[in-house]
């Protein structure tokens, strides 16, 4: 089989240097329109609600911020994960969508949670807010 094929291409040099050649043009031809970036982006879509609370454990922390945040985005559509920490003075809850949702579209429904969440936190414990790097 391979005899053949060898003893096909020497007798038709011309008809495989053409081939070659269109091959090339059309590699080189979509080489030059292929959008490839140096490092592709492979993060998920997620939204981080910060909430500064100067003063607080993290213990309450936690009973009057993070949990609230957290129970307030159970429920929203397409979510694969809700993250918490909480610490000295801030917690950080990270909403982690579908690939397939649309990041401004994820940040629209939890910054609508978030002005539901408003009225159940206590005044002066901290305002939550979706961080500058959702």
């Amino acid at each position: 089989m391979i005899e053949a094929l060898i003893d096909l291409s020497i007798r038709r040099r011309f008809i495989v240097l053409i081939i070659t050649a269109l091959v090339t043009l059309v590699g080189a031809y979509n080489a030059m329109y292929l959008s490839v970036d140096a490092v592709p982006d492979v993060t998920n879509v997620q939204v981080s609600v910060v909430t500064p609370s100067p003063g607080l454990s993290p213990i309450e922390v936690e009973q009057f911020i993070t949990y609230p945040v957290e129970i307030a985005m159970t429920g929203l559509p397409n979510v694969e994960e809700i993250r918490s920490i909480s610490r000295t003075g801030v917690s950080s809850v990270t909403i982690v969508f579908k690939d397939s949702v649309n990041i401004w579209f994820a940040r629209q429904l939890v910054n609508e949670r978030l002005k539901e969440l408003e009225n159940e936190i206590p005044p002066g414990y901290g305002t939550p807010g979706l961080s500058p790097v959702a």
